[in-house]
This record gives structure tokens, C-alpha cells and sequence, in this order.
């Protein structure tokens, strides 16, 4: 479908969610790769849609508004066009049910970890208010703001070492008033001051150089820093699984996404108990370890062994 093909299709619809088809179906036809922030051309041309309506819902159920044909048809020709994330086009994008301000700074928020939080960590940990969480690599501050959203009275701190993606961080934690809650470090892995946390939380760095190059277009519009590891992908989480304990309270726990490094990590580290997350709603390659358990590792226990 080209798109003067579109643009009649979509001036011959008499409803929203023909609208929302004549896209999908653009999309389709060009043959673009999702996973930022859907992972299907339907729900991709819904979410184009409702941000042009301003999320108001009331407007769902109304004829489509002619005026918004140039500018829906005017996005969807540069997302095929530049195969760019359409959470860059729109400076949006949403994660656990809140929405987030994006540009190339960051990556566009996608963890599954989203659900973990919207369930506030159960049944792994039990956050109390007052409690300390530290979200390692921040990027745009989803993953700490979700937390200390979902979570309240928690107090988050979040590192990055990008001063960039920390502008873009603090935007976010401005525009939900966390100033309070939430702290921001422009830092390697943790903060200087001397600190214990209840959770550590990461979505580090995890594509091996190898596989780098030839991940879709798409990624290509995103931090480099952000998504590459070393030879392994590992690099990043052997680094944090090294030095958590130190920061984590003698209960706590740290949570951490390795996509599909997670048979590798488990091959290379037999011993380590890591509990691999089941998502209902999709998702893989994130594990949950007790602080004990990396304790023990380091003392040579029985959480050690790795050969």
C-alpha cells in the first residue's frame, strides 16, 4: 500500500477503528519490525490514533475528525519511511500504565519488568513505605518512577551514565512531582554515598557486539551505550551481580533483565539460585537473586561455584 492509497482509504472510513485497520494495514504492507511499545501493527496504528485524539476518550466513539488526516498520514509515511520508533515521532511513550516523555536520548521503555512493578514487586519482595530501591541504568527514568508510583512512600534512587538520558530522566521526575522520591546520579553502576537498598532494579546493556549490527532498523534510532554489551552481553550484569551485595540490605534483592542472555547466564553461573520471572503478559530473561544468596557467592558458600 502506497500512500495515496492510504490517504483515499482513509477518507473513505467511517469510524475510528477503520481508521485504525487502513493503518495497520500500511504498516503491514511495509513490512516494519515492532517491539517498542507494541509488538503488532494494530496496536501501533490505535496508539498513533489515540495520542493525535490527545487520549481523550471521547472522541473514540465519534466519526473520524478530517482534520487529523494530514498529520496521521504525514507520521505514518515517516515511520515507514525512516523507520524510526514511533515513540520518537509522537515524544512519547507508556509503561505501566503511565506515559513518559522519549527521544533518541533513551530507549523507548519496553521491560516486562513493568508488570513486575504494577504488582509492586510481589511476590519476590514487599515494599514498605520508606523503603529503598535503587534502578541502575535509568535511561528515561521508567523503570524508577513506575516503582515509585506503584510502590508509595518508596524512595528511589536511579543512576546513569549518560547525562543525557538523565535530562530526559528528570524531565519525567518533574513532570510526576517525585523530586522528592526519586534522585537522580550521573554515575557508573551506584552512587558514590554510602547507601543500602531493599531492591536493586536494572535493564542494562545485553545485545553481544556480534548480534549488534544486524538487530532491525529500528534500533538503530536508539542509544548505542544503552543497548550493547561486550562479546557476551553479559558484561554489564556479571559487573552489578560482583558489587550487589554491598549495597543491598541483608533481606534484599536484586531484579535484572538479560533478554536472551539468560541460558548463557545460567550455563556460565551453575550455581547461583537466579529465579527466572514467568510474565503473563510476555516477556522473558529476567531474574530475581536474595542478597544472601550473592553473599554467599562471594564467601565461597553454597552459592558459589561458578567455574
Amino acid at each position: 500500500m502506497n500512500e495515496p492509497e492510504l490517504l483515499q482509504r482513509l477518507r473513505n472510513a467511517d469510524s475510528n477503528e477503520a481508521w485504525v485497520e487502513a493503518l495497520a494495514a500500511y504498516f503491514d504492507s511495509h513490512g516494519l519490525v515492532f517491539g517498542h511499545g507494541t509488538d503488532n501493527a494494530a496496536d501501533e496504528a490505535f496508539w498513533l490514533l489515540r495520542h493525535l485524539h490527545e487520549w481523550r476518550d471521547e472522541l473514540w466513539d465519534t466519526p473520524p475528525d478530517r482534520s487529523l488526516l494530514d498529520p496521521l498520514v504525514d507520521l505514518a509515511v515517516r515511520r515507514v519511511r525512516d523507520r524510526r520508533p514511533l515513540a520518537y515521532l509522537l515524544g512519547e511513550a507508556w509503561f505501566a500504565g503511565l506515559r513518559f516523555k522519549v527521544d533518541e536520548r533513551v530507549l523507548v521503555p519496553r521491560s516486562p519488568m513493568a508488570e513486575l512493578i504494577e504488582r509492586r514487586l510481589a511476590p519476590w519482595c514487599e515494599l514498605e513505605p520508606g523503603d529503598r530501591v535503587l534502578d541502575v541504568g535509568t535511561g528515561s527514568g521508567c523503570l524508577a518512577i513506575a516503582v515509585a508510583v506503584h510502590c508509595p512512600g518508596t524512595l528511589v534512587d536511579a543512576t546513569d551514565v549518560s547525562a543525557d538520558a538523565l535530562a530526559v530522566a528528570a524531565e519525567n521526575v518533574a513532570q510526576y512531582r517525585l523530586h522528592d522520591r526519586v534522585r537522580l546520579f550521573n554515575c557508573d553502576l551506584f552512587p558514590s554515598e554510602a547507601a543500602r537498598y531493599r531492591v536493586i532494579i536494572s535493564n542494562p546493556p545485553y545485545v553481544p557486539v556480534s548480534e549488534f549490527e544486524s538487530l532491525p532498523p529500528e534500533h538503530a534510532h536508539e542509544p548505542e551505550l544503552a543497548l550493547r554489551g561486550d562479546a557476551t552481553g553479559l558484561g554489564p550484569t556479571l559487573r552489578l551481580l560482583e558489587r550487589a551485595s554491598e549495597y543491598l540490605l541483608p533481606d534484599g534483592a536484586m531484579i535484572v533483565e538479560v533478554g536472551d542472555g539468560a541460558e548463557a547466564l545460567t550455563k556460565t553461573h551453575p550455581r547461583l539460585p537466579f529465579v527466572w520471572v514467568e510474565f503473563g503478559h510476555g516477556g522473558h530473561g529476567v531474574f530475581v537473586i536474595a542478597a544472601s544468596d550473592l553473599r554467599r557467592r562471594e564467601q565461597g558458600g553454597s552459592g558459589s561455584g561458578e567455574q
